[in-house]
């Protein structure tokens, strides 16, 4: 039998069990907050995240509200350090006036720890995902963009980590082929996973000795369609908003671009045109980074696979992926990364 499902540890042993809905609330007492007894679980995988109801707002003038989000961090991901510092650099980018949501900050602090928890709480904002095929939409992003790097660009992390081969690379590559019993990735496809990452690492080194060295920046890290989210025209806060900085990261400013495009090639150049055109305005983006784009895409493929390996044993990720471990699972990263190959080689956007 060639086919693993990767082992489940008993559902007593995962961290999260311990945060009940009462402990939520006591946690958010403790820093002043009393919730008024609503208590909504909001979509997150890497965290548990809530948005709850206070008995009195937050916060001052037109942004005071009664309802805030609530992060418990995922226990062992980030140290204390490392997520200070992230909300250090949302601060700085609200402190110059970009629509980021950052945490509050609730007795001169923005981290918390309750019930062997460390926690943030944030303002409410509300907000669609934003119309990626609307070209204006996109060159308003752009702009948005550009200004984070340039704060971002102002100095570097000190304990948050880089992008890079290594970081999403063979760090994940060594997850996923770790022994004993995971059984992350079947016997008849461990091999040919193994060959094919191999190569499609060749390749993207290639690419990034070709581009040469690139400015290293503060990025937001994960900045997909799903953490932008849109207020419409003749609404306060009009415009884009960007949430959910927890996977910021060191590196090349392309990184927080390329996510934002779909479709095929002629759409992505369209796109990708009116991300520029808006980032120019306020920056200048190194046309260089555009052949790193493949690259970043393909480690962003390798690292969502080790993401999932490294999470199997809370019990949410077994409901939600099962597939995962499977022959077919496997075969189809073989194939998507035998076509990152060949994308890797060809000339990259233009605009």
């Amino acid at each position: 039998m060639t086919e693993k499902t990767p082992a489940t540890a008993p559902a007593a042993a995962h961290a999260y069990e311990p945060l009940t809905p009462d402990l939520v609330l006591d946690a958010l007492a403790s820093v002043g907050l009393l919730g008024d007894g609503r208590l909504m679980a909001l979509s997150s995988y890497e965290n548990r995240v809530y948005q709850v109801h206070l008995d009195s707002p937050v916060g001052s003038g037109d942004l005071a509200s009664n309802v805030v989000v609530a992060k418990f961090y995922r226990p062992g991901r980030w140290s204390d350090a490392q997520i200070i510092e992230e909300h250090a650099f949302a601060a700085e980018l609200m402190e110059a006036e970009i629509p980021v949501v950052g945490a509050l900050e609730l007795g001169g602090a923005t981290l918390h720890h309750f019930g062997g928890f460390s926690f943030s709480v944030s303002p409410y904002r509300g907000g669609r995902r934003p119309e990626l095929d609307n070209l204006d939409v996109l060159e308003w992003i752009g702009r948005f963009l550009a200004r984070i790097h340039t704060v971002g660009a102002a100095r570097p992390f000190t304990h948050r980590p880089a992008l890079n081969l290594q970081t999403f690379g063979y760090t994940s590559r060594d997850i996923l082929l770790a022994g004993g019993s995971h059984g992350y990735l079947p016997l008849d496809m461990e091999s040919r996973w193994h060959k094919a990452f191999e190569e499609a690492m060749r390749v993207a080194q290639t690419v990034f000795e070709s581009v040469g060295e690139v400015r290293q920046l503060r990025l937001h890290g994960d900045c997909h369609p799903g953490n932008i989210l849109w207020t419409p025209e003749g609404l306060p806060l009009a415009g884009p908003h960007f949430v959910d900085l927890d996977d910021a990261r060191s590196g090349p400013a392309v990184q927080d671009l390329w996510m934002l495009l779909s479709g095929d090639r002629a759409q992505c150049t369209r796109q990708l045109g009116a991300l520029v055109d808006g980032y120019d305005e306020f920056g200048e983006f190194d046309r260089r980074e555009l052949a790193l784009i493949e690259p970043l895409r393909t480690l962003r493929l390798v690292h969502y696979s080790a993401w999932l390996a490294q999470r199997w044993h809370d019990p949410i990720f077994p409901i939600n992926f099962p597939w995962f471990g499977s022959s077919d699972y496997w075969k189809g990263q073989v194939d998507m990364l035998e076509e990152q190959i060949e994308a890797m080689q060809e000339a990259p956007l233009i605009c």
